[in-house]
């Protein structure tokens, strides 16, 4: 294929997908009435959600409420990610190695721009795992230094410091987090009652993945620095639920799968990490060109699955055809409803923050007296609805995970289900 051709055909891809939505077909859109409706910036209505919950093809019978654990891809994103497939097996040799570089820098400045920071302090990665033992495996502390890791950080988040850090001496201490804190500063307290002399490293989540808690990233930054401590913070179950400006956070690092709620192919990610704190991190694996002094020598994995990472910015074009302030203001808007919903059923109780500030998409609800991982199971076989069960912290609640895709009529359903689950 020739430059001039190939390089139209990238375009058109990039063009399909941030320029068009699929259009249901009026015989298979279920009482939709949307055969004619273009997308339109300024649409909010319930009708324009209906039309966004169209672009993804959940399973015939499921009631999807667990993005939190792996989210969709839309259908134009699926699109893209098969045509660039193709694309490299048509001419394997020029698309794996040098082929598609200016596509993946491309790439690289969407991811930048959708977090508000330089594509130099972008990388380019599988999941939030590996920017998480990235981290973790850089640094020579000295036995007796401190890393704080509160109690509800994500495995991932925790393992890889009890691995590369904790087995040479240095010691991690771990905070407990309040369930439902009256307030950030509630939260912002328990790391600073954590910091000692010897603290090194704060890690930390963005959200909890065990109740959907917001953690006070930035508070905790500018009190960290000011005592030249680095932060790094897992952002899996953050970037794509509301708008995030990295430079704001104040954060060393951070690490996210996007295949949650960007809704990108499985197996990518995005890894920042500050200009002036990039000398801290080393890569987990080496190949040609590891002499690359920029953010790059944190990806370079010789061979990978470059489609996926195209489908990134594929999945990008797609949140800001949308808008990420519309998908800000639409993740607190169904959090507002699904509360007020569920807060009407007596044996159900609210285990996550109400605070925009302290809570978003991720909301958790014990059915009291039931076993969660019961009324689980009793979700899903009798509506097809499926929940995660969440039964660390004494929890004992379902995971209720409230993507863009997720209309008012789905919650509408889901807390009909779950009120007659409390009242059984």
């Amino acid at each position: 294929m020739k430059t001039n051709h190939r390089r139209n055909f990238i375009k058109s891809i990039s063009a399909g997908v941030a320029g068009t939505f699929v259009l249901p077909n009026i015989s298979s859109a279920k009482n939709i009435a949307l055969s004619e409706k273009r997308f339109q910036p300024n649409d909010n209505t319930e009708d324009f959600w209906d039309f966004v919950k169209y672009q993804f093809k959940i399973a015939e019978g499921v009631n999807y409420f667990n993005n939190a654990s792996l989210g969709p891809s839309p259908l134009p994103v699926q699109k893209a990610t098969t045509q660039y497939r193709e694309l490299l097996d048509g001419f394997p040799s020029k698309y794996m190695w040098g082929g598609w570089k200016e596509e993946i820098e491309t790439v690289r400045q969407k991811a930048a721009e959708f977090l508000m920071v330089s594509p130099e302090e972008i990388a380019l990665i599988h999941n939030t795992t590996e920017g998480m033992n990235l981290i973790a495996r850089s640094f020579n502390l000295k036995p007796g230094d401190e890393i704080i890791v509160a109690d509800h950080e994500h495995p991932s988040g925790t393992i890889p410091w009890q691995v590369w850090q904790e087995t040479k001496g240095i010691k991690l201490v771990r905070p407990e987090l309040p369930i439902l804190p009256k307030s950030v500063n509630d939260l912002v307290e328990v790391y600073k009652k954590a910091i000692t002399p010897k603290t090194k490293i704060i890690s930390m989540c963005h959200i909890v993945n065990t109740n959907g808690m917001i953690l006070p990233v930035k508070e905790v930054s500018e009190m960290a620095h000011e005592k030249g401590i680095l932060v790094a913070v897992d952002g899996a179950q953050a970037a794509g639920m509301f708008k995030i400006d990295l430079n704001d956070l104040g954060c060393d690092f951070y690490a996210a799968s996007s295949h949650k709620w960007l809704f990108s192919p499985k197996g990518v990610g995005v890894f920042y990490a500050k200009k002036e704190s990039q000398h801290h991190l080393k890569p987990l694996i080496v190949a040609k060109g590891h002499t690359d002094t920029s953010i790059r020598r944190l990806e370079n994995y010789n061979t990978r699955n470059l489609p996926e990472v195209l489908g990134l910015g594929a999945a990008i074009d797609f949140h800001n055809k949308i808008g990420i302030e519309k998908t800000t203001k639409r993740t607190f808007a169904l959090k507002e409803y699904f509360r007020s919903k569920i807060e009407e059923i007596p044996g159900v109780k609210l285990k996550t923050p109400a605070s925009d500030k302290q809570s978003g998409a991720i909301q958790v609800v014990e059915i009291v007296g039931k076993d969660v991982l019961e009324m689980k199971n009793k979700l899903f076989e009798t509506s097809g609805i499926d929940t995660r069960p969440m039964s660390d912290f004494e929890l004992n609640a379902l995971r209720i995970s409230l993507a863009v895709y997720i209309t008012k009529k789905d919650i509408d359903f889901l807390v009909e289900n779950i009120s007659e689950l409390a009242n059984a």
